[in-house]
């Protein structure tokens, strides 16, 4: 097991509990998501965590794929899947740069891709999995171009130490337009890029595998 899978293992029941901090901003994420998908798709959803996003998207669908890096993420939305009688998702345990095989007509990241050491390979294994067509549908954060919050700068100073003592994972600050060209670099037509809220923002992003 890898240092990524133990972090997020290790904290997989806390994260469960903890409640969307944002909600305006994942209701209209969810929102615009759900205009691009259709009843028929089979999609695949990258670093799904405890697999809610994947339950609330499930009913517009034919079937989702979601996909952790950590079994203890997993083990946690299996167990929602059976509460609320989900049947058309499947959960299961793989890094986000080895996911399953494919064809999907769409490939979901969401605060996902700033987490991934290797970034270029998993937008390219995300395009790989699609069909000629197919979206892939993100929201990451990206370091803020001015007026970054206080709350912001305190974490770039203490990030490092945390990391030191295994108490955070990797992260990559990255801005919107080097996200923009790593998509597009991993063979992207880029549709739609919006960010949200204005001061430490999350890259809401679709594109098209061309």
């Amino acid at each position: 097991m890898n240092s990524t899978a133990r972090f997020w293992d290790g904290i997989a029941e806390k994260y469960a509990r903890s409640p969307i901090k944002d909600q305006t901003s994942y209701a209209y994420t969810l929102e615009r998501t759900a205009s691009y998908l259709k009843s028929t798709d089979r999609v695949l959803e990258l670093g799904c965590g405890t697999g809610t996003t994947a339950l609330k998207l499930a009913g517009g669908v034919a079937e989702i794929v979601a996909t952790d890096v950590s079994s203890g993420m997993i083990a946690v939305a299996h167990r929602r899947a059976k509460e609320q009688g989900t049947q058309n998702v499947t959960f299961e345990s793989c890094p986000a740069e080895t996911p399953p095989q494919g064809p999907f007509d769409a490939a979901l990241a969401f605060n996902l891709l700033h987490l991934v050491e290797d970034l270029d390979a998993t937008l390219q294994r995300a395009r790989d999995s699609l069909k000629p067509g197919g979206l892939l549908i993100s929201k990451t954060f990206c370091t803020p171009k001015g007026g970054a919050s206080f709350k912001y700068r305190i974490m770039r100073v203490a990030l490092p130490v945390m990391q030191f003592f295994g108490r955070a994972p990797f992260v990559r600050f990255i801005s919107a337009d080097e996200l923009d060209r790593a998509v597009e670099r991993a063979g992207f037509e880029l549709i739609e890029r919006e960010s949200f809220p204005q001061t430490d923002a999350r890259r809401f992003l679709v594109a098209r595998r061309v």
